[in-house]
């Protein structure tokens, strides 16, 4: 069995969903950005609570474990409330938690989801221990036994142990998928192109593609004369950028557009799997740790993976938490089974 060892954050989320909340659109001259509101200095009734574990590292780990993989984690917890919220949830799940972090001195990570009518979230997020992972707290032995280390985005102080625990899974044959987070990016593509030179696999939504690259995709430049085109040269142009080295395949998530990839030999898109929106949160998790897992699955055919990855997230959104929806290799072929219609292009 394979073994998988991911490292990333772990938090106790809280889910609020207000019928009082609007979504207000401003437009400028160069974007449109899309803001939640509630009436200022109002006390407002919650239609909907719940709260569940989440975070990179939790979620990902779960759904490897749920897909069958033999999983093991790496996130930081305190000693708290939340703590004993995430550990309990850990017991009912075939996951090894022998490499966790626990500090009395710092708190678990925390966060509120308002969800919106629409079915996306704002996040508050008090990052707390998952920003705190430093270089000693590490066993490297659990990446060094590892098949494969997925890697969620490191905030914070954290985010210096990336470089490391790359390089040294890369000694040691342990294949990569790295998830790249904003801290990251923002240190500039000289400094990502280190990790992205490690990594097998890598995945980012656009927003982050256009952080790292600084390539924009912009309307005007899909004419006419280009309008026969399966995927938008900008894109193409962020795909080719990321990938680095020749055993690469890069994946690019566009939320309710689909995904694109490219394996240095073809480019591919995958539209959305459809299904009923109740929270976003969670879904690109799933995503990205599903196409890993499922290039095992499916012998590294990239498009029918990004289907795979494509409903398993469907499932997750469909469903208030971030793990909550999670599905099998099973259940994701027979809804694959059941919608013949649904499939990937390549060009």
């Amino acid at each position: 069995m394979t073994k998988v060892l991911t490292i990333g954050s772990a938090t106790m989320d809280v889910f609020v969903e207000c019928d009082d909340a609007n979504i207000v659109s401003v437009c400028s001259k160069n974007k449109n950005s899309d803001f939640m509101s509630y009436p200022y200095g109002a006390k407002i009734d919650i239609t909907t609570f719940s709260s569940n574990v989440g975070g990179g590292g939790v979620n990902t780990a779960s759904n490897f474990a749920n897909l069958g993989f033999e999983t093991s984690a790496i996130f930081k917890i305190g000693k708290d409330i939340y703590s004993e919220g995430i550990l309990d949830y850990f017991k009912s799940k075939n996951v090894n938690l022998n490499n966790i972090i626990q500090k009395e001195e710092t708190s678990t990570g925390f966060s509120i989801i308002l969800v919106s009518f629409q079915g996306d979230r704002t996040v508050l997020a008090h990052r707390g221990a998952n920003a705190e992972i430093r270089e000693d707290e590490i066993n490297y032995d659990a990446i060094k036994d590892a098949d494969f280390l997925y890697v969620a985005p490191l905030n914070g102080e954290s985010n210096k142990v990336l470089e490391p625990i790359v390089e040294y899974a890369h000694q040691h044959n342990t294949r990569i998928c790295f998830n790249a987070g904003t801290t990251s990016i923002k240190r500039g593509f000289e400094h990502i192109k280190t990790i992205l030179k490690s990594a097998h696999i890598v995945v980012m939504n656009k927003e982050e593609a256009t952080m790292t690259t600084g390539i924009q995709v912009r309307p005007d430049t899909k004419t006419e004369k280009f309008s026969h085109e399966l995927i938008h040269r900008d894109i193409k142009k962020m795909l080719t950028t990321l990938k680095v080295m020749d055993y690469q395949i890069i994946v690019i998530t566009d939320g309710g557009k689909g995904a694109y990839a490219y394996d240095g030999k073809k480019f591919y898109f995958c539209p959305v799997f459809q299904s009923p929106v109740v929270s976003t949160l969670g879904a690109g998790d799933a995503f990205a740790s599903t196409f890993c897992a499922a290039l095992e699955r499916t012998k590294l055919n990239v498009g029918l993976s990004l289907m795979y990855a494509s409903v398993n997230s469907s499932c997750v959104v469909s469903e208030f938490g971030a793990t909550e929806g999670l599905a099998t290799f099973e259940t994701i072929e027979a809804k694959l089974k059941a919608n013949p219609e649904y499939t990937y292009l390549e060009t």
